[in-house]
């Protein structure tokens, strides 16, 4: 009993070492820099060669593994219970973004991330229900790719990572830090439980984001693609940018501490109009409207199928007669000619 407990209580101490270290060594950097860094050099992706090579490696794995994984998944449980799967994974989720958005001197945002695990966790039963969402506290993901892209420092060049998949230098580091800083994951680590329910909860991770990535029409983007490897990269860069300026959308972007244009609205969403809210109308035609019912004007030439129209032109005077007999006429009474005048008798 007394080394069960000392046990426990050396695990609860190495876990907050790890956090104030983390949080230490992250706090000192937070103050680098205030400008969002750019990712020309992902842009041009120098490392396209060995980035296919990975691509086409994980193409397979996806297709024997990951995918029939997530086709069985989608299929056994029901809608409501991935949806609801998909909560809770995201409700653990808050903490790091707590972390990141202080990190970032985003006070607002951080209150947001504190807000929603708190209420999604417990009225929410454990982040199965977003009741965040409804009370109007809307998710301000962050991570530490993030962060750092915050402090000014520079994506790299474009990774595609095993498994994991597109990807950039800054993020990559990122990502493998969060897997020793983040609270979430360090609590799944430290916890006394059986290695394979710690399995089960990373391949629930996995395969919960291969199912949404379906459902959200990823695979039938990368179909369309004449080159699927360049399509994924402009669409990572494209939404990392986004995630980056907290502009991704108008409902996962959270209020901003700060507008990051002057044009933009005070309150962080976009003009993206509401569901159910009526559109502004436009008078070009779109695919599928029925053609505008237009009067024609009157037309006096006749069309295929009419019936002839009597003619309207005066009628002809009648010709006049004529003596001459016409084929097919009768036999006319002969007109005795007149007789010849008397001649004087001789003399």
């Amino acid at each position: 009993m007394l080394l069960s407990r000392c046990s426990t209580y050396g695990t609860a101490n190495r876990m907050k070492v790890r956090l104030l270290a983390c949080a230490a060594t992250l706090s000192l950097l937070a103050g680098c820099a205030t400008v969002p860094a750019q990712d020309r050099l992902a842009q041009q992706d120098t490392l396209e060669k060995v980035n296919r090579g990975v691509w086409g490696v994980n193409m397979a794995v996806d297709k024997v593994v990951l995918k029939p994984a997530s086709s069985v998944y989608r299929v056994v449980v029901p809608k409501p219970a991935r949806h609801g799967v998909t909560n809770a994974l995201w409700n653990l989720t808050e903490p790091w973004s707590f972390i990141n958005n202080v990190l970032q001197g985003k006070p607002k945002r951080a209150g947001t991330n504190f807000g929603r695990f708190l209420f999604n966790s417990t009225i929410g039963l454990g982040g199965l229900i977003d009741v965040a969402s409804k009370m109007g506290m809307h998710p301000a993901y962050e991570d530490l790719g993030q962060t750092m892209a915050i402090w000014g420092i520079d994506g790299g060049p474009y990774l595609v990572l095993p498994i994991l998949g597109p990807s950039t230098m800054r993020d990559g580091i990122g990502t493998v830090a969060a897997f020793y800083a983040d609270p979430v994951n360090i609590a799944v680590s430290e916890a006394d439980i059986s290695v394979w329910y710690k399995r089960g909860f990373r391949a629930l991770q996995t395969i919960d984001t291969r199912a949404n990535l379906t459902e959200s029409g990823g695979d039938a983007f990368l179909r369309s693609s004449l080159d699927p490897y360049a399509a994924a990269r402009s669409a990572y860069l494209q939404r990392r940018h986004a995630q980056i300026l907290d502009q991704e959308n108008s409902t996962d972007a959270g209020p901003p501490d700060e507008p990051a244009d002057a044009s933009a609205p005070a309150d962080g969403t976009t003009t993206r109009p509401q569901d159910g809210a009526a559109l502004p109308e436009s008078s070009a035609p779109l695919p599928g409207d029925e053609p505008a019912k237009t009067a024609l004007p009157p037309s006096g030439a006749p069309l295929p199928g009419d019936d002839a129209a009597p003619a309207s032109a005066p009628p002809s005077p009648p010709a006049p007669p004529s003596a001459a007999p016409m084929p097919g006429d009768g036999t006319s009474p002969a007109t005795p000619a007149p007789a010849p005048a008397a001649s004087p008798p001789p003399r």
